[in-house]
């Protein structure tokens, strides 16, 4: 992140004042870590809750289209732009937004996914590897956006991410290091490719594994 952009986001969190309780609690000093809100399954309803508990979030703006609504009073143009951001390190989000301008569009899409981050289960599922180390998933994945269906597999260490561009950019922003990926349908759309992605990265936490049976 630039300084440029850090010192908006230190601006905006010193004015900042919590509509939720959730954020009265991050903001007094309560709540200091992202983790425990999810494991009490609290929904975030405020995008400065992340800005708090996550600050080092890399944003990736993933495609930028204009769409064109017909109205009464003619056609209305907008763009509609699509953002991906992650802290490197197990949590991603992914997020969509439209506006008149780029920018407002961009930063629409830039709340939405904070509003939308969630944390990705890591682990070493390949049978080739059994390492141990959380440099890909436990198990396989799929997920399903319109007409695209993506399937994230585990793979060994030194494999790499064998993926769709979209596709590789969010597995990257989640920590994810080695996987193969199998995709289906119409993978041109960006939308729904970059989605069906995003949801098969959920179903890491749909599982309950045996590790979990301990906690």
């Amino acid at each position: 992140m630039s300084q440029y952009r850090m010192a908006e986001r230190d601006q905006a969190l010193s004015m900042w004042v919590p509509r939720t309780h959730l954020g009265k609690l991050v903001q007094e000093g309560k709540i200091t870590s992202i983790s425990d809100i999810f494991s009490e399954g609290i929904k975030i309803q405020e995008s400065e809750i992340v800005d708090v508990l996550l600050p080092n979030l890399t944003t990736e703006v993933l495609n930028i289209n204009l769409v064109q609504k017909q109205t009464d009073a003619g056609e209305r143009s907008r763009f509609k732009a699509i953002v991906a951001l992650g802290n490197v390190d197990g949590y991603i989000g992914l997020g969509g937004g439209k506006a008149k301008q780029v920018r407002n569009a961009i930063e629409k899409a830039t709340i939405n996914a904070k509003l939308n981050i969630f944390p990705v289960r890591r682990g070493c599922g390949s049978w080739e590897c059994g390492c141990g180390q959380p440099h890909s998933l436990p198990f396989r994945v799929k997920g399903k956006c319109g007409s695209v269906a993506v399937e994230i597999i585990p793979g060994p260490r030194g494999l790499g991410l064998v993926a769709g561009e979209y596709s590789k950019i969010i597995l990257k922003l989640a920590g994810i290091k080695d996987c193969w990926t199998r995709s289906f349908g119409s993978t041109r759309t960006v939308s729904s490719s970059t989605y069906s992605t995003f949801e098969a990265l959920k179903g890491t936490h749909r599982i309950v594994t045996p590790s979990d049976w301990v906690r």
